[in-house]
């Protein structure tokens, strides 16, 4: 039986939210004074986040809420939020009682734009609703449209993935030096996701590579990172039909038209010859 919330003049009710980091990360906090620990997760008492009104309509419009809050927890600091760490985050906000631990999701969605101020932050939620209106078609490309051993390429990731340890860090030029790590060639466009150190379970592109500079990523190093530091580096792929059918032989997975005309086709002059 579905229970009817607030339907008692007294009841032992507070809200919660749950935060599923994309590393792997997951943070449960609670309106209640005691920390609450239910659907395997703990969630810390944190009176000082408080999330706005949640507007939830049965159109296909998306649902709209904020939440808002002190950075005074250990699990959300300014270094974190300017890291990117919560960004497309994952969020679950509902209510739950403090006493039979029964609870009930109101609203689901992930984290948008972050504004940090005056010691605090105001996080813009995004509705699944929002889903609704990305366009389902694909678009014609000569490229693959599909993620490099991703859902569509099918190619098992596992195959492409080295355990690589740091030798050196550059952190003015960005880049850093690795033992184990495969041909710089075959990473250009792969990614490097840390095992350890400060930037642990985070994961940054690779935007050049070669023999003598190393790897250089798209996201700011922490220059404290310190040798010996794990990491795991993915190949990369230049999207390309050659790329897919010579070094992968995996061209019947190509997710694109490498064949197809542009629009350059329909302005061409006519010619004689």
């Amino acid at each position: 039986m579905t229970r009817t919330w607030f339907a008692q003049d007294l009841e032992t009710a507070a809200l919660f939210w749950r935060i599923l980091r994309r590393d792997g990360v997951t943070l449960g906090f609670t309106t209640h004074d005691a920390d609450l620990w239910f659907d395997g997760v703990l969630h810390r008492a944190s009176p000082g986040m408080v999330p706005s009104s949640i507007r939830k309509c049965a159109g296909f419009e998306a649902d709209s809420a904020e939440v808002q809050g002190a950075l005074t927890h250990d699990s959300i600091s300014d270094a974190d939020l300017a890291q990117g760490r919560f960004d497309g985050a994952g969020v679950r906000i509902g209510l739950v009682d403090w006493e039979t631990r029964e609870a009930t999701l109101l609203y689901t969605g992930t984290i948008g734009t972050i504004v940090e101020d005056n010691g605090g932050f105001q996080a813009e939620l995004v509705s699944r609703k929002s889903e609704l209106g990305r366009d389902t078609i694909p678009r014609t490309s000569p490229t693959c449209r599909a993620a490099f051993a991703g859902p569509g390429c099918n190619l098992n990731p596992r195959r492409f993935e080295h355990e690589v340890t740091l030798l050196a860090l550059d952190a003015l030029a960005n880049t850093v030096r690795l033992a184990g790590a495969p041909d710089p060639t075959l990473c250009l466009g792969g990614s490097l996701r840390w095992l350890d150190g400060p930037h642990v379970g985070k994961t940054m592109g690779i935007v050049a590579a070669d023999d003598t500079e190393g790897f250089m990523l798209d996201t700011p190093l922490d220059p404290a990172i310190p040798p010996g530091t794990r990491a795991r580096v993915r190949e990369g792929c230049d999207r390309t039909i050659g790329t897919c059918a010579e070094r992968f032989a995996n061209a019947v997975n190509f997710q694109g038209e490498p064949f197809l005309p542009g629009n350059d086709l329909l302005i061409r002059y006519p010619s004689t010859s």
